[in-house]
């Protein structure tokens, strides 16, 4: 699996069996039966009122899921499941400052929750001071809800996928008679977050996000491809469509060629820019970057905010009320950390552009890093969308003003190689097809690529229209993006893989 930032930085939870220690470790009680007769707000209160610490913050996270899958176009399994994980997070103060311990444990029993409260007191005690700390918000300072602290908590079940599934088993008879069998994986998740603290916060986040992996492969000719879709409920994922394209990539690849190791023109669909952003979003924390460990960091000290990153006036941005990619509009964390830390929980979060015109404009910031940088305050947001204003050409669109190049369909198992200067490697998969004179001539032999980001971006000739999109290598973690596809004039393919 590939390598994922932890979202309490670098002070962030480990987590084995159930649950997770920051500071310190205890040990997971044994007990078969899970009695979880308090609701999430009163774990909350409850976990608050038990605790001795100078300051305390819980967050408890109530998550139902419902999945399907399905091979050689025929439904596998499916089934629904729920959980709740609860975190508390205690400061205590010495001579020294501020220490923080931050404890997770999942299916735990309500006469647990005690043990969990000093649990997290004693790793507060055993850590290191914060060197983030600074005083929690106040409720008037905080964000706001959209949903009702005491509403009942959000569930998703099998019936999301009331329209999907139908059209899904017409694809299946449609791609059996075409000698193609798919394979694939639909998920769909609501997951409530109570953030309260002992200074009187109070806040709520509902959050659905879905997803769809869709595979379809065929023995002549030997081949596969993939389509991927992010969805908040699924009524929105048009499955004839994914399988059109799907067949006209089979279709293609009757046609090979065996292409060697260079630099390639090369079409990048929009779910293989997403992960490349997601990757460069990734790097822009800020504290990392003052202190020259990232590819935004000035060689003359401290950032490179304000220099150009591109010749197109490219906007990277994200907005927490983003229409179709809506995400949590105030800061949960669970731990102290450099990229985002948990003495910013409940922090509004509003609109921010990381690139302006092409510019690199904001770092992701906390509190403590944006006192350090004198830099305005923009914390890590979920969810991102890169765009060229007033672009219009679709991939189709690109492929047809193509005279000779690579189309790629996605990423796979992309690894840093030097965060100093973004340097990513990873492999083609899935279909990588040749075009000349605007047509697709054939599929090609899949690539590892040595590339960075921030050099793409530097070298991008072409930038079409912006539509939502679920990258293949990060979607399960970051699965809130819209991107172009991008045409890079030299991209980097290393060497011929042997991956299919």
């Amino acid at each position: 699996m590939p390598q994922r930032p932890v979202r309490g930085g670098a002070g962030a939870q480990h987590r084995t069996g159930g649950q997770s220690v920051t500071g310190a470790h205890s040990s997971q009680p044994k007990g078969t039966t899970v009695s979880q007769s308090l609701s999430a707000q009163a774990v909350t209160e409850r976990a608050l009122e038990l605790s001795r610490a100078d300051d305390c913050m819980v967050l408890v996270a109530e998550t139902s899921t419902a999945n399907l899958r399905w091979a050689g176009n025929s439904l596998t399994t499916n089934g629904v499941a729920r959980g709740r994980s609860v975190t508390v997070i205690s400061l205590v103060e010495d001579a020294k400052g501020v220490r923080a311990g931050s404890v997770s444990r999942s299916g735990l029993r309500d006469d647990q929750l005690e043990e969990l409260v000093r649990a997290s007191e004693d790793a507060a005690r055993e850590a290191p001071p914060a060197e983030e700390a600074h005083p929690l918000l106040e409720p008037a300072a905080a964000g706001r809800s959209s949903t009702a602290w005491d509403a009942p908590v959000a569930a998703t079940d099998i019936g999301v996928f009331s329209g999907f599934a139908p059209e899904l088993g017409k694809a299946f008879q449609q791609s059996a008679q075409a000698g193609v069998r798919l394979y694939g994986y639909a998920q769909h998740s609501v997951t409530s977050t109570f953030l309260g603290s002992s200074t009187g916060v109070r806040l709520r986040h509902d959050q659905p996000s879905g997803s769809l992996d869709l595979n379809a492969k065929a023995d002549d000719p030997h081949h596969s491809t993939w389509a991927g879709q992010a969805t908040r409920d699924f009524t929105d994922v048009d499955v004839a469509a994914l399988e059109a394209e799907l067949h006209r990539r089979i279709a293609w690849a009757r046609t090979t060629v065996e292409l060697p190791a260079g630099r390639y023109e090369t079409l990048l669909p929009p779910a293989a820019v997403a992960d490349l952003m997601t990757d460069l979003y990734w790097g822009l924390g800020a504290r990392d970057t003052f202190e020259g460990r990232t590819a935004f960091s000035s060689p003359r000290g401290g950032t490179r905010v304000g220099e150009r990153l591109s010749p197109l006036p490219l906007r990277l941005r994200s907005n927490p009320a983003e229409p179709g990619l809506e995400c949590a509009p105030f800061v949960l964390a669970d731990a102290p950390g450099r990229r985002i830390s948990a003495f910013d929980n409940g922090r509004p979060i509003g609109e921010t552009e990381w690139i302006s015109d092409g510019e690199l404009a904001r770092l992701v910031q906390t509190y403590d890093s944006a006192l350090l940088t004198a830099l305005p305050l923009t914390p890590e947001t979920d969810n991102l969308v890169l765009e060229l204003p007033g672009a219009t050409a679709s991939l189709d669109d690109m492929v047809a003003a193509t005279e000779r190049g690579l189309l790629l369909t996605c990423l796979w198992y992309i690894r840093m190689v030097d965060p100093r200067t973004m340097l990513v490697t990873g492999l083609t998969r899935d279909g990588v097809y040749l075009v000349e004179d605007g047509e697709v001539r054939g599929a090609v032999n899949n690539f590892r690529f040595n590339e960075s980001p921030v050099g793409l971006l530097e070298r991008v000739s072409e930038v079409g229209r912006t539509v939502p999109t679920f990258s293949r290598e990060f979607g399960e973690y970051f699965p809130r993006t819209a991107m172009p596809p991008m045409r890079i004039p030299d991209f980097n393919m290393s060497s011929v893989s042997q991956a299919s």
